[in-house]
């Protein structure tokens, strides 16, 4: 009966979300996993955020240029510690070493006496956490499904994201008086460790179940070696990974000209109203998320191909663009803002790490987060100043940044299908090689 009733769940869930049997338990997993990465990231972000409220303008920019230079360094820090250390290891301490520096923070706050050097320390290195923690995660789903299976189960794994996104910002916001706010930084650090005996179980299933013991041609306990700047130098001289780069520059860029298009039309409303409208965007794009990635992202690969599900969202951010450009009302630039943040989570983000399965374990782990990292941060400062230059330098209306932002959207799709053109020649040519 058991069985029987297993079976049935199998096929159940199989239908629903184009899951497979033997895939149901790596897939839970890592949907758990990425469930509680993010719910810890949410708790801590409020903390962060209500921090800067604090600080002048030119204090918060200076900390984010700040927040770019030690991103690099961490990520060459990291690149020398996946030289050195196995891969089987490698991922759990992370984790591990997050949640210390977290608890760490916790005593800091509590023998401080002035805070303002320990909350400026710690708003920049959740800023770094907030994108470190979550390119180690795919790095690693990379490393546990193969490209045929990523192409089905990776936006049904990154609706997990959305979860977190939902349950981690109700814990601050229902609990915070109750729990004290240095209190959160304890219930996230407990948070980051719970996936780690999480990470050995998916180890244990990417044999057992997934049958995917030759994506990898070493262990997974073996070290990947070689030189720890290496990532640096891969991403530099390997056309594939700079148009990777390029894909995250231009996404960068529509998120400043989305985000201060958006800025600038909430500036004659009250604080109140602004936060109304924040938040219901914040719920409308983690359910939009969670339902187009459990449900359509792995149909949208399997019937119309990489190429066009990676171009999908930047298309539409095109054209809603051209339409701010036309008539930029509120309501328009708030639908492309819950357009782009949640085609991003659900589409466009497990669409660009399906990319990944298609290079070597040396890459995957050096190489991906110089670019989900370094690039991004670089991207952030360059188009936040680029925008910047449009508005206060050229003197540019909303309407006109919007045409240029169109632009900016049109080329981030090209790339696109460039990149999903060439990861499907890759398939076609070399079906049966390891990643």
């Amino acid at each position: 009966m058991d069985k029987t009733n297993r079976n049935r769940t199998s096929k159940l869930v199989g239908l629903i979300a184009n899951v497979q049997g033997h895939e149901v338990k790596a897939v839970a997993g890592s949907f758990l996993f990425v469930v509680l990465l993010m719910s810890a990231y949410y708790i801590l972000r409020p903390v962060r955020d209500a921090m800067a409220s604090d600080w002048s303008d030119a204090e918060v920019s200076w900390l984010w240029t700040l927040n770019f230079f030690i991103s690099t360094a961490v990520v060459a820090l990291y690149g020398a510690l996946v030289a050195r250390f196995p891969l089987r290891f490698l991922v759990p301490a992370t984790y591990g070493i997050f949640a210390l520096t977290f608890l760490f923070f916790y005593a800091l706050a509590s023998l401080s006496s002035d805070r303002t050097l320990v909350d400026k320390s710690f708003y920049v290195w959740v800023s770094v956490f907030s994108l470190f923690h979550i390119s180690v995660f795919w790095s690693f789903m990379s490393e546990l499904f193969s490209k045929e299976q990523a192409g089905r189960l990776f936006g049904i794994i990154a609706a997990g994201a959305s979860v977190g996104g939902l349950i981690g910002p109700s814990i601050p916001s229902f609990f915070s008086a109750y729990l004290g706010t240095d209190n959160l930084l304890l219930l996230a650090s407990a948070m980051l460790v719970l996936p780690i005996p999480l990470i050995f179980y998916l180890q244990a299933l990417k044999i057992s179940d997934l049958g995917n013991e030759a994506l990898a041609a070493t262990s997974p306990s073996a070290r990947i070696g070689g030189n720890p700047f290496a990532g640096f130098t891969l991403f530099i001289s390997n056309p594939y990974l700079l148009a990777i780069g390029l894909f995250i520059l231009l996404y960068t860029g529509i998120s400043s000209f989305v985000y201060f298009e958006l800025k600038n039309l909430l500036a004659e409303l009250s604080r109140a109203e602004r936060t109304v409208i924040w938040a219901q965007m914040d719920l409308a794009v983690n359910v939009l998320s969670i339902a187009v990635g459990l449900f359509a992202t792995g149909r949208l690969v399997g019937r119309f191909g990489l190429a066009t599900t990676i171009a999908l969202i930047p298309v539409m951010i095109c054209a809603g663009l051209i339409i701010v450009a036309i008539s930029p009302f509120l309501g328009a630039v708030i639908a492309l803002q819950v357009i782009r943040r949640a085609g991003n989570y659900a589409v466009t983000r497990p669409a660009r790490e399906m990319l990944f399965t298609r290079v070597d374990r040396e890459t995957r782990f050096k190489a991906k987060p110089v670019i989900d990292i370094v690039a991004y941060r670089g991207g952030d400062m360059l188009m936040a100043w680029a925008f910047t230059g449009l508005t206060q330098g050229l003197g540019l209306g909303l309407a006109a940044v919007a045409a240029v932002g169109a632009g900016i959207a049109a080329l981030w799709a090209m790339v696109g299908i460039y990149l999903g053109r060439w990861f499907e020649q890759g398939e076609t040519q070399q079906k049966d090689e390891p990643t």
